[in-house]
């Protein structure tokens, strides 16, 4: 078995200085990739690519906000001009909301959708023009479980990630004929930062009993999808969503 499968390619990965980013750039490294990773957070983004280059791996980092198309522009140019190419794209940046309905106000709907949604169509709109040059290559989005569902108290972020479910569908059937397979993943309740904002001691005390397997996930699972969508292993596989979740969805 070929435990460098993804030797030779380069990986993109957005909001990779924590989290299910981090954990899935490090493991990109690990798998034989060249990685450049971004972020807002310049301190943590320069942590990841040391703990990559330990390992000895290549890796580097450009700050980029998701919502800003020059930005997004800079840090596939960036890419370009260091590795010399880009095959892979994990599109994982995004924010929290949760609160009543009648308190959403236009700002947190605009927050939330320019980097939710704007950052994932704005980066495949960069990406794929690249990748093409390359002949194809391998995108995956960061959806969620909230692109499954409804949930109440958290309607802006499930509308969000509705929507790129969506994207993913429809762009990859746009470029399915161009060798560019574009899916989703969707994760339940990992262990992150982001989760650890979002729940509160009320919820995170209360969350194990509502997921069937009975704990939240790590966020080398996701990792994990997020790999194998990528591989060789999934070459017939475009347009779906992966859930990993722990049996949540099913229920």
């Amino acid at each position: 078995m070929n435990n460098k499968p993804f030797s030779g390619k380069v990986a993109l990965v957005t909001g990779g200085t924590s989290g299910i980013g981090k954990t899935t750039a490090i493991e990109f490294a690990r798998a034989g990739a060249k990685v450049v990773l971004t972020g807002r957070r310049e301190k943590e983004g320069a942590q990841v690519v040391a703990e990559i280059e330990k390992l000895g791996g290549e890796a580097a980092f450009v700050r980029a906000d998701v919502a800003k198309d020059a930005d997004v522009k800079r840090m596939v140019d960036f890419t370009i001009d260091k590795f010399g190419r880009l095959d892979i794209a994990f599109n994982n940046a995004g924010v929290e909301w949760k609160g009543p309905l009648d308190q959403a106000t236009e700002a947190e709907y605009r927050r939330i959708f320019d980097i939710n949604v704007w950052g994932v169509l704005n980066s495949m709109r960069h990406e794929i023009p690249v990748m093409l040059k390359n002949g194809g290559g391998a995108i995956v989005n960061t959806s969620s479980v909230a692109g499954h569902v409804g949930l109440g108290q958290v309607s802006i972020y499930i509308a969000s990630k509705h929507a790129v479910e969506g994207l993913t569908k429809s762009v990859a059937l746009e470029f399915a004929k161009q060798n560019i397979r574009i899916n989703a993943v969707a994760p339940g309740v990992i262990a992150t930062e982001m989760w650890d904002r979002f729940a509160g001691d009320e919820l995170r005390d209360q969350v194990a009993s509502i997921i069937p397997v009975a704990r939240v996930g790590a966020s080398e699972e996701i990792a994990a999808a997020v790999l194998y969508l990528c591989s060789d292993n999934a070459k017939f596989t475009t347009g779906t969503s992966l859930v990993v979740d722990g049996g949540f969805v099913a229920q």
